[in-house]
């Protein structure tokens, strides 16, 4: 019976990245894998479905396979690739950040006059966007564009906001007016971000002939907030009177600036050494009596941070502000998505709010908002490296029961800390759990235990992890983090024992003899080593006639010199 497509999917898919396991660096394409794929007889079956399944899910986070994979295909005789094929290739490269694959390969496309969905654009433009890649983002939008696409208005303005955050004044101006002219709505968010850059570096009558613009097309704003960065943009550039000036200017337009914007430019007037402008933008707001409207501004501030755009909503407010309008949201039926939840808490992680961090977890799950691995390794990262790793080590618990597979950061995050707060059972224990799990995330993890335990001291347990191992996980940098580690420590002696352990494995210690002699040569303190591998050839432990043994008795008769004089 012919096995389905999935079934061969997966088989293809497992089988890179088990012999990408076995080769340096790991999870990366090598000629050799070819030899891989040559053995599973899948040539006369590939099909661009069967490429794309392979990719999307298999190689999806390993974006040096799904390229090789990708391109081997393309040299079997009879295939060519399709849209379905570019897709889930341009779906890894966006995950991993790849922006300049993602160029060539969109050029590839275009000259090949392949059609991509709208969502396939889109899905690059945010994650180039995510990446501080805001020029590729824009380099797409416009080939997008120029394929007649459809891209959302709520990346659109994402885009917009990120150029302008950037410092990209000029391409977030084009990117507004292709905004204007296609129609496509502008948001308080985008458009304010932007205007807040714009008016620093262009003539006041620009920023007001933009503003007049607005009113031609399609937007949402809240007008008040808009004033306020307008009037905090100029006074951020010194220029403090045209910020006075332009508050009648925006009132006749009806962006109705409030008690926050004028206090802003008598703020800026004080620290200026100009006590008296002040006092007069202050009589003006007492005059007027327009209230301040925290709610909006808090509005404002979460949405900056749900476009992580964290330094305007520090410049602007406070994220325990976007905190609260979070809250009233949930009172009046809103449920914010998984993403607007963890892009809060990792605001709150940055500026060391744990305690509403924490809050943040109960309200997800209260609301019926499952957290994902993000929140997870947002949590367990912070929890980690503030000491915290009992609450560390009950969300790993429950991210295992809820479903939520561990990833290498997740893992890294957990062994530092408990090492740290010397939980060294509980590290080994997960340590353990993880080669149950997922064999080749062990291989990977596997140095970060080793490095961790002897960074505070534990060689011995270190020791017993490495020697503890199963045959199916290879283990040369553990033996070289632990050996370098050694004789750092001074534990020359426990370093021979430890090579005279493995002495009969003679392909594993000349791979670690070779990584001893190619560290030598970007060591700060090489002393250590060459004395550990002098050592290693004193008591026969390595074989006299290997190539290295020059090498390394060049490289010790030079430091016995000394330095030349």
């Amino acid at each position: 019976m012919k096995p389905a497509p999935n079934e061969v999917a997966k088989l293809i898919g497992k089988a890179l990245i088990s012999a990408s396991n076995r080769l340096r660096p790991i999870r990366s394409w090598n000629p050799s894998l070819e030899q891989t794929l040559h053995q599973l007889s899948c040539r006369d079956s590939l099909t661009p479905s069967l490429v794309a399944r392979v990719i999307d899910p298999y190689l999806l986070d390993h974006h040096s396979l799904a390229v090789g994979f990708f391109n081997w295909a393309s040299q079997q005789p009879r295939f060519s690739h399709t849209s379905v094929t570019y897709q889930s290739l341009l779906k890894s490269l966006s995950i991993s950040r790849q922006s300049n694959l993602v160029e060539k390969f969109l050029r590839q496309i275009k000259a090949q006059k392949i059609v991509l969905d709208s969502s396939v654009y889109g899905s690059l433009i945010a994650s180039q966007i995510i990446g501080k890649k805001s020029r590729s983002a824009f380099a797409i939008f416009n080939e997008a564009n120029e394929l007649g696409h459809e891209i959302g208005h709520n990346i659109c303005n994402s885009l917009l906001a990120a150029l302008a955050s950037d410092g990209h004044i000029g391409s977030a101006k084009r990117m507004f007016d292709e905004m204007c002219n296609r129609d496509i709505r502008v948001s308080t968010f985008g458009f304010g971000v932007f205007i807040g850059g714009f008016c620093k570096v262009v003539d006041l009558n620009e920023t007001l002939s933009l503003l007049d613009r607005i009113k031609c097309g399609r937007s949402e704003l809240n007008r008040s907030t808009i004033a306020l960065l307008i009037v905090d943009g100029l006074c951020r550039v010194s220029r403090i009177s045209e910020a006075f000036s332009v508050l009648e200017e925006l009132r006749s337009r009806e962006y109705k600036p409030d008690f926050m914007a004028y206090r802003v430019v008598a703020e800026a007037f004080k620290l200026a050494g100009q006590p008296i402008e002040a006092e007069n933008v202050l009589k003006k707001k007492r005059k007027l009596g327009v209230a301040p409207r925290a709610k909006e501004y808090r509005e404002f501030i979460f949405a900056l941070i749900s476009g992580r755009q964290i330094q305007q909503a520090k410049d602007l407010g406070r994220v325990k502000e976007a905190y609260k309008v979070l809250q009233e949201m949930r009172k009046k039926g809103f449920s914010p998505n998984v993403s607007s939840f963890n892009s809060l808490m990792e605001a709150c992680c940055k500026e060391d709010l744990l305690r509403p961090a924490k809050r943040l977890w109960d309200e997800m799950f209260a609301s019926g908002c499952h957290g994902n691995l993000k929140t997870y390794n947002t949590l367990i990262r912070k929890f980690s490296e503030t000491g915290e790793v009992e609450d560390a080590q009950r969300l790993f618990h429950h991210m295992l029961e809820k479903g939520v597979a561990p990833d290498i950061i997740t893992y890294t995050s957990l062994l530092e800390g408990l090492c740290r707060e010397a939980k060294i059972e509980a590290a080994c224990e997960i340590f353990n759990r993880s080669t149950e799990r997922d064999i080749a995330l062990s291989q990977m993890i596997l140095s970060t235990l080793v490095r961790s335990l002897c960074r505070e001291g534990y060689f011995y347990v270190a020791s017993k992890v490495i020697h503890g191992l199963t045959p199916d996980i290879e283990n040369h940098d553990s033996h070289v983090i632990f050996l370098k580690s050694l004789v750092n420590a001074g534990e020359i002696g426990m370093a021979v024992e430890h090579v005279q352990q493995i002495k009969d494995n003679a392909s594993t210690l000349q791979a670690i003899c070779n990584e001893l002699v190619a560290s030598l040569s970007s060591s700060l303190r090489p002393e250590p080593i060459l004395q550990l591998l002098s050592l290693m050839q004193e008591k026969g432990l390595v074989d006299k006639d290997d190539a290295w043994i020059g090498v390394h008795n060049r490289m010790l008769e030079d430091f016995r010199r000394g330095p030349v004089k």
